[in-house]
Order: C-alpha cells, then sequence, then structure tokens
C-alpha cells in the first residue's frame, strides 16, 4: 500500500478546478463580437431553460484569503450606479433571447450580492422577473455575508422568491478570524439562519474554507463541529487557493504559519469521515450534501453537473452571466466580461457587450469536457459509452492520458473496470490530478499558467 506521506508529496502540485474545460485561463481576448452574437442567435432558435447568474461586485472591507472579483467600498451611491447598467445589460441580452425561454436557476454571487439595500434587492429581482419568465420549479440562491445583513435584507430576498442561501463562515475560530481579517463570531451566523428561516429560506448551504493560516485538523474539526449545529442541507468546503501573484492580498497571509501539504490533507480526511458520519453525502471533490438533498439524488441517479458555481442538478441550461468579471457559458461557447467596474460601465454606456475574453470549443474541446465532467460527478468513467457518444475511439483518443492514468492506477488512486476507470476513495482526494490526465492543455502550459495547489 502506497503511504499517504507518499501520496501527499507526489500529488501536491498546480492544476485547475475544472469548473469549466478549458479552463478560464485559456480563453482568449475577444477579436469580433460578431460571433459571440451569432452564437446566442443560434441557442436561441429554440426555446431552453436559462441558468443566470448575476455579480454584485462590492464588499464593504477586504477579506485577505479571497480570490473574487471584487470592488472595496463603502460609498453611498456605488450600488445604485451598477445597478444601472446591469440592468441595461440584462434588457439589452433579453431582446435577443427566445420569448419561451424559463429560468430554472439564478444565482447571486459576488464581492457580497448583500451589500446592496433591502430596496435594491427588491428593485433587482422585481427587473429580473419582469425580463425573465421563471419556471415554477425554480433555484435561487443567494451568497452571504452574515455581517452587514439586516433582517430586512432577509425579508427582501424571500420577497423576490429567493428559497436557497449560501452563508460564508469560513472558519469559527477568532484566530484565524483575525488572521484573515473576518471577524465573524458564531452568534451572528446563528441569528442570520434565524432569520432565513423564519422568512420561509429553508435551504441553507454553509460555506467553509481550510487551509487557511493557524488552521489545523484539531482547530478545524472545532469548526466543523460549531456548524453542523446550524443544520445546514448542504457544505461547500473549498481548499484555500493561495495565488498571491493574482490577489497581492494575500501576501498579508504569509506573515502567520499555514498548514502544509500534510496537515491540509489530515483536515480533507476528518472532514469526510465527520460529515458522512453525521448525515451527509460526500459529493465529488468539494461539497457535501444531505442524503434527501437533490445534490445527493443527481450524484446516484447521475445526473450531476459540474460549472462555474460548482456542482449543480441542472444538465440542460445555457448559463447567462450578468456584470463586471461574469462567465457565460452558452452551447460551445464561454464569454467573459471586462474585470475592471469603469470599463464596464463605459461600455454599458456606449452600448456595447461587455464581453473582452472567449472561447469556442473545438470538437476535442467537447469530448474532454464531458470526460473531465463525468469523472469529477461520476467518479468514474465508460470509455465505451464515451466512444458510442462521440463516434470515437475512446481509448485511442486519451492516448495521451494513459502514462498518468497508469501511474495513479500503481498508486491506488483508480481501479481498471472492464470498460473505463472508477476512482477509489483515496482517489477522490486527488481529482483535480486525475481529471488532469485528460486535459489536453495542462502538459504544454504547466509551467506557464499558474493554478492554485491540489493539497
Amino acid at each position: 500500500m502506497v503511504s499517504r506521506h507518499h501520496l501527499v508529496s507526489k500529488y501536491s502540485r498546480q492544476a485547475p478546478r475544472y469548473t469549466s474545460y478549458p479552463p478560464a485561463p485559456h480563453f482568449r481576448e475577444m477579436e469580433d463580437p460578431k460571433r459571440a452574437m451569432q452564437l446566442i442567435d443560434d441557442r436561441n432558435e429554440v426555446p431552453r431553460p436559462l441558468s443566470l447568474y448575476i455579480h454584485i461586485p462590492f464588499c464593504a472591507s477586504l477579506c485577505w484569503y479571497c480570490g473574487c472579483t471584487k470592488v472595496i467600498t463603502r460609498r453611498e451611491g456605488d450600488s445604485a450606479a451598477y445597478l444601472k447598467r446591469l440592468f441595461a445589460e440584462m434588457k439589452g441580452m433579453k431582446a435577443r433571447m427566445n420569448s419561451g425561454n424559463r429560468v430554472a436557476q439564478l444565482h447571486f454571487g459576488g464581492g457580497t450580492p448583500t451589500f446592496l439595500t433591502p430596496d435594491e434587492l427588491r428593485e433587482t429581482g422585481r427587473i429580473i422577473r419582469d425580463l425573465f419568465p421563471f419556471e415554477e420549479e425554480m433555484e435561487f440562491a443567494v451568497e452571504i455575508d452574515p455581517r452587514r445583513l439586516t433582517e430586512d435584507h432577509v425579508r427582501a430576498l424571500a420577497e423576490i422568491g429567493c428559497n436557497r442561501a449560501s452563508i460564508g463562515i469560513q472558519d469559527v475560530r477568532e484566530d484565524v478570524q483575525r488572521t484573515i481579517n473576518r471577524i465573524q463570531p458564531m452568534e451572528i451566523n446563528e441569528q442570520v439562519v434565524r432569520w432565513l428561516r423564519e422568512a420561509g429560506i429553508r435551504r441553507i448551504n454553509v460555506d467553509l474554507i481550510y487551509g487557511l493560516p493557524l488552521q489545523t485538523r484539531s482547530s478545524f474539526e472545532e469548526t466543523l463541529e460549531a456548524v453542523k449545529t446550524l443544520d445546514p442541507d448542504r457544505f461547500a468546503i473549498f481548499h484555500y487557493a493561495h495565488v498571491p501573484w493574482m490577489m497581492p492580498s494575500q501576501k498579508l497571509l504569509d506573515r502567520q504559519p499555514m498548514p502544509d501539504a500534510h496537515e491540509k490533507f489530515a483536515m480533507l480526511e476528518m472532514m469526510i469521515a465527520n460529515l458522512t458520519g453525521s448525515g451527509y453525502s460526500y459529493i465529488g471533490m468539494d461539497h457535501f450534501a444531505r442524503t434527501e438533498d437533490d445534490l445527493s439524488k443527481a450524484r446516484r441517479n447521475g445526473t450531476l453537473q459540474r460549472n462555474f458555481q460548482g456542482y449543480s442538478t441542472r444538465a440542460d441550461t445555457d448559463i447567462y452571466g450578468f456584470g463586471m468579471s461574469s462567465i457565460s457559458q452558452i452551447g460551445d461557447g464561454y464569454l467573459q466580461s471586462v474585470k475592471d467596474l469603469d470599463e464596464y460601465h463605459r461600455r454599458i454606456d456606449n452600448g456595447q457587450h461587455p464581453w473582452h475574453r472567449n472561447y469556442f470549443l473545438t470538437e476535442d474541446d467537447r469530448i474532454r469536457r464531458h470526460t473531465i465532467m463525468r469523472l469529477m460527478c461520476d467518479l468514474e468513467l465508460d470509455f465505451d459509452a464515451i466512444g458510442r457518444q462521440w463516434n470515437i475511439d475512446a481509448r485511442s483518443w486519451f492516448g495521451d492520458a494513459v502514462a498518468p492514468l497508469e501511474n495513479m492506477a500503481g498508486d491506488g488512486l483508480i481501479e481498471w473496470t472492464p470498460g473505463g476507470l472508477r476512482v477509489t476513495d483515496t482517489g477522490r482526494m486527488f481529482l483535480r490530478n486525475i481529471a488532469s490526465a485528460f486535459d489536453a492543455y495542462y502538459a504544454d502550459t504547466e509551467k506557464k499558467v499558474r493554478y492554485s495547489r491540489t493539497v
């Protein structure tokens, strides 16, 4: 048996999280928006279910670990000026959409969506409903920072149809919170969860991060035990992505000791054992859900999907992103908006589309995207089924993956099956490494494109 120490030392390396394929660093500068518009027109020839992502970039203070695209401000009026452009962008896109489209999923992300005032949330919800008809069983999720939330925010969210809240907690220990510049007593989390449930928003997700400064296996177990008292439906527990070359504020974390790869792996093992022993299913690589939750059901019946928001239950939706830095996934194309707030405002004011980068998939990209998604969702691959679906000899098509996969099989991360492969329990903790074997761009760009480490 290969030792845990050997596996961690060998496989702790940089790799994408594969929320898209190809990963976003491989998107290209947009040269001709006409191709993007043609893609949208083609996809709207018939009605489709949609997923909408709304990016609200503002935060009142900077969390030093954060890798999101955000704008730190306390100025009144910043959000109102942004919403004016956001609504204009949505109205412009609505004009190109099929009138029979229905929204199956709606997600407010950030930044901090609840930076908006309660009345701004109400207005945003009203505008979206006026523009885009909703499916009857639509999921409407909002990311929440409990530190600035009021009960009126919660009432506003309930009024506009929010039925799932993702609560950012990260860690409950005060020493860790001070180190990452995010003071958030557990009492605030408890109050917000109580408000949400009283308002009828009963689907509760909790977001945590492991690998932060001062964290240990023991200390993170304290965080898990505390957060379990909130009885969330889902956990999203992300491995901290230390990318100071992209996010300079993360350099401030280097002043305190961080857990090494071996300690982080021990934390991962602990959380898997803890949560699966507490009525949660282990979904993919960073999500846990109650066994009766829709995410767990999708995992069991083979309909689980993966996109820019993580794991999802809807396979048949085009994702339209609105707001600065948002990414749309429409058919076989990705469109990414500008990341600068002033540039976003300028483009919308001039009647231009906000995209500045794009990528249109080749046939090889489509096959590899499908394969990597199924691997990360099903934890197994059937090469015969892939071959039939894409009319290829899958084993030959993925000939470049054979050597790394054989190596991983020798280390106990995968097992070969008559039709393909299966990820072992140990291999689940190295899922990004396994997926990278199918990434045609990974070997050539490993030294040029920098990602967070897998462990």
